[in-house]
C-alpha cells in the first residue's frame, strides 16, 4: 500500500496521519503508570501521616511546595508564568470544588482502606459524562449510559450500605468525584484561553490562602475535642509534630508535583484516549501500598466494585473515541 492509500485508509477510519507521527503513545502510557504509582505512594502517605498533622496544615506545606517546584520547573524551561485567567469566576468556583473534593478524599484515609476510597473516586468518568450533558449538551446514548449504571452498580457493591449502621463519611470519595467532576466540566470551558500551569497556579494559591485561613481560626487545637479520627485530623493543632511530619509533608508536595508533570506530558505526547485506560493501574498501586504499608487486603466486594468501576468507565473511554467526544478521557482523572 501506497502512502497515499495508507493516508485515506487512515482517514477512512478517523485517524489523522499527522497526529499519529506527533503521539509518542508508548512514552505516555509509561509516564501515566509513573504517575499513578507517585499520587498512590502520595495518599500513602497522606494516610500514614493523618494521625500526626492537621489536614490543612499538610495541604498547606504540600502546596507550597509543590507551587516551588512547578514554577522552578517552569523558569528552568524558559516558559511563561501565567497567574491571570479570562474566566474568573468559573476559575473560583473550580478552585472551591478541587479544594474541597480533594479534602473530603484525604479524610476518607482516616476511615477506610487506602484501595477501597481510590476505587470509589473513579465514579468521577461516570459524574463527569452525566455532567456533560447538561452543562456541555454533549450527546450520550444507551451505550455510555449503560456504562455509567454499570459504574454506579460497582460503586454500591464497595459501599455495601446498611442504612440502619451507615458511616456516612464512606461516602467522602463519592463526594471527592462529584467536585472533581464538576470542576472538570469548568476545565473543559475555560482551557480555551488558560493554559494548564495558570489552572493549576490558580489552585495552588487558593489553597494557600484558604489553609492560612483554616490556620488563623482554627489552628491552635481549641476545637479539637472529639474523639473520631476524622474531626482530629481536621481540627488537631498546627504544628505540633513538625519534627515527625514535617519531612513527610515536603515529601508530598515534591511527589505531588511530580505527578502532575507526568500526567501532563503524558496527554501532551500522546493520545489522551490511548493513556486514559492505564491511569486504572492507581488501583492496583493502591492495592499494593495498603497491604505493604497498612496491613490492608481488598475484599470480594471491593475487587468485584472495582472491576464493575474500571469495565464501566474504560467502555466510557471508548465510546468517547468512536464519537469523537473527548469528556472525560480530556485530563487526566487524578
Amino acid at each position: 500500500m501506497c502512502i497515499r492509500d495508507r493516508y485515506k485508509e487512515d482517514k477512512k477510519f478517523g485517524i489523522d496521519q499527522k497526529t499519529t507521527m506527533k503521539n509518542n503513545n508508548p512514552k505516555g502510557i509509561i509516564l501515566i503508570l509513573i504517575g499513578m504509582f507517585i499520587v498512590s505512594f502520595m495518599d500513602a502517605t497522606f494516610k500514614y501521616i493523618n494521625t500526626s498533622v492537621n489536614l490543612y496544615e499538610a495541604y498547606f506545606v504540600r502546596t507550597l511546595i509543590s507551587f516551588g517546584v512547578i514554577a522552578s520547573y517552569l523558569k528552568i524551561t524558559n516558559k511563561p508564568i501565567i497567574f491571570t485567567t479570562h474566566y474568573p469566576l468559573l476559575t473560583s468556583v473550580r478552585v472551591i470544588l478541587f479544594f474541597f473534593g480533594f479534602s473530603s478524599f484525604y479524610i476518607s484515609l482516616t476511615i477506610m482502606p487506602l484501595a477501597t476510597a481510590t476505587a470509589l473516586f473513579f465514579a468521577s468518568p461516570f459524574l463527569i459524562t452525566i455532567f456533560a450533558i447538561f452543562f456541555l449538551k454533549e450527546e450520550v446514548g444507551i451505550r455510555r449510559w449503560s456504562a455509567v449504571i454499570i459504574g454506579f452498580i460497582g460503586v454500591y457493591i464497595i459501599l455495601n450500605p446498611d442504612f440502619n449502621d451507615f458511616d456516612y463519611l464512606s461516602l467522602t470519595p463519592v463526594l471527592c468525584a462529584f467536585c472533581y467532576a464538576l470542576s472538570m466540566i469548568i476545565i473543559k470551558k475555560t482551557s480555551d484561553k488558560d493554559d494548564v500551569y495558570s489552572q493549576m497556579f490558580h489552585f495552588y494559591i487558593f489553597a494557600i490562602t484558604i489553609s492560612l485561613i483554616i490556620y488563623f481560626f482554627i489552628g491552635d487545637g481549641q476545637y479539637n475535642n472529639f474523639d473520631y479520627p476524622a474531626s482530629q485530623f481536621i481540627l488537631r493543632k498546627w504544628f505540633s509534630n513538625l519534627e515527625f511530619s514535617l519531612p513527610y509533608m515536603i515529601f508530598i508536595g515534591v511527589i505531588g508535583a511530580t505527578g502532575f508533570l507526568c500526567f501532563f506530558t503524558a496527554y501532551r505526547i500522546a493520545s489522551p484516549a490511548v493513556v486514559s485506560p492505564f491511569e486504572y493501574s492507581i488501583l492496583a498501586w493502591a492495592s499494593l501500598n495498603g497491604w505493604i504499608f497498612f496491613d490492608e487486603i481488598p475484599n470480594q466486594r471491593t475487587i468485584v466494585g472495582m472491576i464493575l468501576i474500571v469495565c464501566g468507565s474504560i467502555y466510557i473511554f471508548i465510546r468517547e473515541k468512536a464519537q469523537d467526544q473527548s469528556i472525560a478521557t480530556e485530563k487526566p482523572l487524578r
